[in-house]
């Protein structure tokens, strides 16, 4: 199956299968890196075969991954593929909806864990790496409608980086996680 370009989410089961942690990290190794096996997912991410098969197996039934039979070498190889690039959930489609709430506090503090990673091991990188990360925040007084036009040009600057075809030129490209939160707040 061709990869969709959006995910909408409408269903909560589907929301909860992407949630937990480690189906959320598979799901992003398999949007950054392509295809893979159990075995490759397992080695990335130091869990058990069984362990993430597994968690493939719900990942496929909420229909965010796929079997990708064309890459196997034999009848014993299983490769999986995300079966989209991008997922997408309206808090309007869940409300009060305490799967959705705890979705959102889930991507929170996987967003802020990342985060802290990064800090906790900044020093033991390149200079290079360490000066080129950055960390912005502002306030601004904003309509509902402008609050919508800014998420909309966030995604297509985040997109122009994420979706783009690697150039061939030597130079060395890292995985570099990129979020954004935009929403009323009082200082």
């Amino acid at each position: 199956m061709a990869e969709r370009e959006v995910h909408e989410i409408r269903d909560s089961r589907v929301l909860a299968a992407m949630s937990h942690p480690l189906r959320r990290r598979l799901l992003d190794i398999l949007k950054l890196d392509g295809p893979a096996t159990a075995s490759v997912l397992a080695e990335k991410t130091g869990q058990a075969v069984g362990n993430i098969s597994h968690h493939l197996k719900v990942l496929a039934g909420a229909s965010l991954v796929e079997e990708a039979p064309e890459l196997a070498r034999d009848r014993r190889e299983r490769w999986w593929r995300r079966r989209s690039r991008a997922l997408s959930w309206s808090s309007e489609d869940f409300v009060g909806d305490p799967v959705a709430d705890a979705a959102e506090t889930l991507s929170l503090d996987r967003q802020a864990s990342l985060a802290r990673t990064w800090l906790a091991a900044m020093e033991t990188e390149a200079p290079q790496w360490r000066d080129s990360w950055f960390d912005n925040e502002t306030w601004a007084r904003l309509s509902a409608a402008e609050l919508d036009e800014l998420n909309s040009r966030v995604i297509a600057l985040f997109s122009e980086y994420s979706e783009r075809d690697l150039p061939e030129d030597g130079v060395e490209r890292r995985p570099a996680f990129l979020f954004a939160r935009g929403f009323p707040a009082q200082p």
